[in-house]
């Protein structure tokens, strides 16, 4: 049963200091980390370092952009754990413009286990999201269908003592939206810088092995107290461009129109959903 949660949203990206990056993946607005993400990456592995064996976390779960897996890399190296890749965890995307194509999905798990060796290619993603994007709405429902059906995949999968402390790693909105999932609070208020760490905590009394939506406390939001430059490029829902009530559409890839959106949505059935 899942004790703890720890979510972390990935370093500083190449391509806010940069417009000459280029993506080890070739993949579209997938950028790597500047030296001080990975400094920032480095910083969160000796957080975890630092804290007492019962407070680590036995499994890394990571959003399968780059930069995700760069931050996820020294920890899983430190304590010796895999990196799964999950893309129920990945980037959000606000609606493209109709006509622009679709918004970039990452590739397999096999070929980011060319780049991260730590990636274990056992865990099959248990939802995809829709590269057509999400409202601000949609993607806090696709985290309430995630975190869902994840307490039964990793029933299912993993022994006991895997999933006592379990870490994500993803990226501003999707670490707000899952947060936000596990206390049972669309309206927490959040802002997330890079390398900030969330810590949550089952409530007392919360015994159930199948509850996860709402059954957790903050122990700690966002918090960039564990780094030496400190919370730094905080994002939050309010930043984002409204119009008429809704979030502005954003274009996709060009070359992307006649790409078909699938897989989509939640891969897995799972008995229990009805009971969260």
């Amino acid at each position: 049963m899942i004790e703890k949660i720890y979510i972390a949203r990935h370093g500083f990206r190449l391509n806010w200091i940069s417009s000459t990056w280029q993506s080890p993946t070739g993949l579209a607005r997938d950028p790597p980390l500047t030296a001080y993400g990975e400094t920032q990456a480095q910083e969160l592995a000796q957080y975890f370092l630092s804290c007492p064996d019962d407070e680590r976390p036995t499994v890394i779960f990571s959003s399968p952009y780059y930069r995700c897996l760069q931050t996820s890399q020294p920890l899983a190296k430190a304590l010796g754990i895999p990196i799964y890749v999950e893309h129920g965890i990945a980037e959000w995307y606000s609606p493209v413009t109709p006509g622009t194509g679709l918004h970039p999905r990452p590739g397999s798990t096999e070929s980011l286990r060319s780049f991260f060796p730590e990636v274990d290619p056992s865990w099959q993603t248990i939802y995809y999201p829709t590269r057509k994007g999400e409202t601000v709405e949609e993607v806090h429902d696709r985290t309430d269908t995630f975190a869902s059906a994840f307490v039964d995949a990793l029933a299912q999968r993993l022994p006991g003592d895997k999933q006592k402390r379990i870490l994500l790693v993803t990226h501003a909105a999707t670490v707000i939206a899952l947060a936000r999932t596990f206390i049972g609070d669309r309206e927490v208020p959040m802002k997330a810088g890079c390398c900030s760490l969330t810590e949550l905590e089952r409530r007392k009394g919360e015994n159930g092995q199948h509850r996860i939506l709402g059954a957790f406390r903050p122990i700690m939001l966002v918090s960039g107290q564990h780094l030496k430059g400190g919370s730094s490029r905080e994002w939050g829902f309010e930043d984002i461009e409204v119009e008429k009530g809704r979030v502005v559409d954003d274009p996709g890839v060009p070359g992307s129109e006649n790409e078909k959106d699938e897989p989509v949505g939640l891969q897995i059935s799972h008995a229990t959903v009805s009971n969260l």
